[in-house]
């Protein structure tokens, strides 16, 4: 099942819904900003790498600038038609994209007042399950304490081991996924001691 693609589509929805100056959980970026962030990853590769290395980022913010000065719906139909077919990301649409599809959808849905978490798909669950544990290890790495995040049917992942305290993050993956990506807008349980949950909660979770 394509989830990513059905994402992506609904990700360009809401933004069309929100329009271009709509806020956003990405800092001070607004829709527009963010549809200009996908169209820079999928398809300037010369500029993509800044995304991730610092001393790239002048050069990356500069082209991101330059492309959310498109039209807003050629803009939204770049992000919609999404990875060209010389894109490394055309390929691996499923695996690479479905996350980032499905938080920058939610960091558009859940910067505006009266958001609710949607029913996904068991399927969709499923993956994005995967992506947390493995983003949770990197997400949680300069934690004190153990973390462990816990689905509702009870399925576990440790993604943080130390000697001291534990923590156990409750809730739906794409809650969890939310939360691991540095998301406070996240409906997730933290269960611990209060003083290992303050630890948890008070991490850089910032990839």
């Amino acid at each position: 099942m394509p989830y990513a693609r059905d994402e992506r589509h609904s990700l360009v929805e809401t933004m069309r819904t929100v329009g271009p100056d709509a806020p956003t959980l990405c800092g001070d970026w607004t829709a527009r900003d963010l549809a200009a962030h996908l169209v820079l990853r999928e398809r300037r590769l010369d500029a993509a790498p800044g995304i991730m290395v610092s001393a790239l980022g002048g050069y990356t913010e500069r082209v991101q600038r330059g492309i959310a000065e498109r039209e807003w719906n050629i803009l939204l139909g770049d992000v919609a038609s999404g990875p060209p077919v010389w894109s490394p990301f055309h390929w691996v649409d499923e695996q690479a994209n479905l996350a980032e599809m499905f938080i920058h959808h939610e960091d558009v849905r859940r910067a505006r007042d009266g958001w609710s978490v949607r029913t996904l798909p068991d399927g969709m669950q499923d993956k994005l399950w995967k992506v947390a544990t493995g983003i949770g290890r990197r997400s949680y790495r300069r934690s004190p304490v153990g973390v462990v995040l816990e689905r509702p049917d009870g399925r576990r992942a440790t993604v943080r081991k130390t000697d001291t305290g534990i923590v156990t993050l409750r809730g739906e993956p794409a809650e969890l996924l939310m939360h691991a990506f540095g998301r406070d807008q996240a409906r997730v349980e933290l269960v611990g001691s209060a003083e290992d949950v303050a630890a948890v909660t008070g991490l850089d979770r910032s990839m």
